[in-house]
C-alpha cells in the first residue's frame, strides 16, 4: 500500500484573485475547475503538488489548523524580487538558517506562506 500527500485544500473569498495570485507569483496552472460537494473547486498544479480551492470565504480567522503553506524554490532572491515587482510587500527580510533560507509572506485571505531555499535539497527529499 502507498500513501502520499496530494493537495492542500484552502478556502478562497475571491477564487479568481487567489488563482491569479498563485499563477502570477508561482507559475501554478489550473488543472481542474468544476463544482464538487456543492461548491466550485479549482485545482492548481504547483510543482509536483496541488492546491485545491473552495470558492467560499474562510470559516475562521487566519489559519484554523493550518500554520502556513511552504513553497520551495531554487532561487529565493529571484522569487522575492518577482513578487515585489508585482506589488507584494514583505514585512521582514530573508532569514538564513544553517540548512535553508526563508521568508514569510501573506497571501490571499491572510494565508501565511513560507518561501524557502534549501542548501542541501537531497537531504530534504527534494528532487531537482
Amino acid at each position: 500500500m502507498r500513501a502520499g500527500l496530494d493537495h492542500v485544500h484552502l478556502f478562497a473569498s475571491d477564487v479568481a484573485a487567489t488563482v491569479g495570485f498563485f499563477r502570477t507569483m508561482f507559475g501554478a496552472t489550473v488543472v481542474w475547475d468544476e463544482e464538487a460537494a456543492g461548491v466550485r473547486n479549482v485545482r492548481l498544479a504547483l510543482g509536483r503538488a496541488f492546491i485545491q480551492l473552495y470558492d467560499q470565504p474562510p470559516k475562521a480567522p487566519r489559519g484554523g489548523a493550518v500554520h502556513h503553506v511552504g513553497i520551495e524554490t531554487d532561487d529565493l532572491d529571484a522569487l522575492v524580487a518577482h513578487m515585489q515587482a508585482h506589488g507584494v510587500r514583505f514585512r521582514k527580510p530573508v532569514r538564513d538558517e544553517p540548512a535553508f533560507r526563508y521568508v514569510m509572506v501573506a497571501g490571499p485571505d491572510e494565508l501565511l506562506i513560507e518561501l524557502y531555499e534549501c542548501r542541501e535539497p537531497a537531504r530534504w527529499g527534494i528532487e531537482r
